[in-house]
């Protein structure tokens, strides 16, 4: 059965020490599209990302992943996941890695599709070889990217997939994406750098405080604020002036 919504968040609320992390969040993910999260630190991203794939429990509302409570592990089924700030098992060789997460999500693994999505991001296929361990930053983003690549889920959840890349790495990842979406992947992540959302976003989101301040498409974000520049457009949804 195919679901016109792979992700809908549902007046979800979440607080933490008596602090209100989430307010009554709504959000809804179409098929094949790709939508940025956008917002400061703190507004929430990350515990909305978690909260979905139920890694911190929800206070009030309902998510669903493909029709189905995201607290039922079946949901899982079909998306994939890369956390902020991704670091693979030190121990672990590279391809030892790649073929966990394969297994995890009982995917084929095979040298040829791994060596293919690493000429994707430009990641040296002779690295697989090395404990983790021995990879810089962008080398483990790359890793942490590649696998969520490798197992070929219909829905992409990603946090902050960009952090570490340099900048032909992101080039690089951003035209995968783009390749993704024209396959009819959706894909769906949190990022603070605008641009990338202003090249590969069907739609975008800010969440400030807690709450989705807009929710639609970039160039009606930026009418609506009457900004020339996303970056002033965020400003001005969220309350705060450009800077003189």
């Amino acid at each position: 059965m195919s679901f016109s919504h792979p992700l809908r968040i549902s007046n979800v609320t979440k607080q933490y020490g008596g602090r209100e992390i989430l307010r009554g969040v709504d959000l809804e993910v179409v098929t094949g599209e790709v939508i940025g999260l956008i917002g400061i630190n703190g507004a929430g991203k990350s515990t909305l990302l978690k909260a979905i794939f139920d890694l911190t429990s929800i206070d009030h509302g309902r998510i669903e992943l493909f029709g189905t409570d995201h607290t039922i592990t079946a949901a899982r089924d079909q998306v994939a996941y890369l956390a902020e700030h991704f670091v693979p098992p030190h121990y672990a060789k590279g391809n030892d890695f790649l073929r966990f997460m394969c297994r995890l999500h009982g995917s084929e693994y095979t040298d040829g599709d791994a060596r293919e999505e690493c000429i994707n991001l430009e990641f040296d296929v002779h690295a697989l070889r090395r404990p983790a361990r021995e990879y810089s930053k962008g080398m483990m983003q790359k890793l942490g990217l590649i696998g969520c690549l490798l197992v070929q889920r219909n829905l992409l959840i990603l946090d902050e997939p960009m952090s570490g890349l340099d900048p032909k790495a992101r080039a690089l990842f951003k035209a995968r994406l783009t390749g993704l979406k024209d396959a009819g992947v959706t894909i769906f992540f949190s990022t603070h750098v605008l641009d990338d959302v202003s090249v590969i976003c069907d739609r975008v989101a800010i969440l400030d405080g807690g709450k989705i301040r807009f929710h639609g498409a970039v160039k009606d974000f930026q009418v609506a604020h009457g900004r020339s520049s996303l970056e002033e457009s965020f400003l001005a949804c969220i309350g705060t002036p450009p800077p003189a």
